[in-house]
């Protein structure tokens, strides 16, 4: 059986660039704080502004974008929001200018709008993209280049940011990604998109909503994706200065583990993706929350271990990188395959607006790692991933 229909491959194509992008900005993101924090001798809760700007836009912009693609096209939808994406990386132009950190923050907040934007639009189009039995795989396709776009955003932090760290450093290369951004917008333009399971008609809110909430598999899984963003954010964002301290590296140096730990997640992605062929995908949440728990325990009562606990931080990354998409997947599932496929496009609005959790679980683990240490306040996304594999047993069950 395909997992891509074959009218439906290079717009698959087009559309999983689209993953790599936003991956990009994500993990640009994560460095900043790194950056900001010795640039502006800011504390972690300050410098997790940045996280609650990039992702608080997410839960903004998310349920207008699904209202907007529904009303326009899934075309329209990429359209704009590589167009805001574009438009607030070159805002951090002028902000360096300004030397204004609330400035900054401006620029990340539409930066990410127009990501919340891209994906909110995305991740709908391709589980359209082919029969609804492979949807969950051919999402994990998709994500699996998601991590790509994170490595590259890291090296483009790390070469172009870390290595001189000044506002002009991080101003210049996010003007650059603007300026990509925009070509880009111009090749989806000229580039004919098929429609996808796009029922055109203005959508009954209400009626919408108590369908969705009465799911309960949806509505898990909203909570689900919530604590799992709010982990992977927080995991991630401490991962440069956790590493610093363990080591007495600088941010560059450090920034290699960061880089090392993107990769495995990447790798593990396409690895998950494969076994889905022979397991179900709830079992392998079940797994992955299990063992994303145990390492993120292990950060928090090995400190000062060295390799141990840089061992045990890398390993989260692996084990929770089918995390996003296949709560994204089993969420929908009963929707896309149900009487009411249409529901699907502000169902997933739910699930993206529930990337929240990165913009208010960060900045408390930033203001736990100020009041005790760093190394405990990895407890807050250990707590995130037991909710994840509460989910996962929830989903496995009702699934056999």
């Amino acid at each position: 059986m395909s997992t891509i229909d074959k009218s439906h491959r290079i717009p698959f194509a087009l559309v999983t660039s689209m993953f790599l992008l936003w991956g990009l900005a994500n993990n640009m993101t994560d460095t900043l704080l790194a950056a900001f924090k010795r640039i502006m001798d800011m504390s972690d809760t300050q410098t997790s502004l940045i996280q609650f700007a990039f992702y608080g836009s997410y839960f903004c912009f998310a349920l207008p974008a699904a209202l907007y693609i529904r009303r326009k096209s899934f075309k329209a939808g990429l359209a704009l929001g590589l167009l805001l994406y574009a438009v607030g990386a070159l805002l951090f132009l002028p902000a360096a200018y300004a030397a204004s950190y609330g400035f900054y923050l401006i620029a990340i907040y539409i930066m990410a709008g127009g990501c919340s934007i891209l994906e909110t639009t995305a991740n709908p189009y391709v589980l359209s993209m082919g029969r609804p039995e492979t949807a969950t795989r051919r999402l994990n396709i998709a994500q699996s280049f998601n991590p790509l776009g994170s490595i590259l955003g890291i090296l483009m932090s790390k070469y172009f940011i870390l290595d001189q760290i000044s506002l002009y450093s991080v101003s210049g290369t996010y003007a650059v990604l603007g300026l990509l951004l925009l070509a880009i917008l111009l090749m989806v333009h000229f580039v004919r998109m098929p429609k996808g399971h796009d029922h055109g008609e203005e959508p009954n809110l209400l009626s919408t909503f108590k369908r969705l909430f009465a799911n309960k598999l949806y509505r898990s899984g909203v909570i689900a994706q919530f604590f799992y963003v709010g982990a992977q954010i927080g995991v991630w964002s401490y991962t440069i200065r956790l590493v610093m301290q363990e080591t007495n590296q600088p941010e560059f140096e450090a920034s290699n583990i960061y880089l090392l730990t993107i990769i495995l997640f990447c790798g593990s992605r396409f690895i998950y993706t494969a076994l889905m062929k022979w397991i179900a995908p709830a079992k392998l949440l079940v797994a992955g929350g299990l063992l994303s728990t145990l390492c993120t325990l292990t950060v928090v009562c090995a400190a000062g271990t060295g390799w141990l606990l840089i061992t045990a931080l890398v390993l989260i990354s692996f084990f929770m990188s089918l995390m996003f998409p296949t709560i994204y997947g089993i969420a929908l599932s009963g929707i896309t395959q149900g009487p009411h496929p249409q529901d699907a496009k502000i169902g997933a609005s739910g699930l993206i607006m529930a990337i929240l959790g990165g913009a208010l679980i960060t900045p408390l683990q930033g203001l736990v790692s100020d009041q005790t240490d760093i190394y405990t306040s990895y407890a807050i996304p250990a707590i995130c991933f037991i909710v994840v594999t509460l989910y996962a047993i929830i989903a496995a069950r009702q699934k056999e």
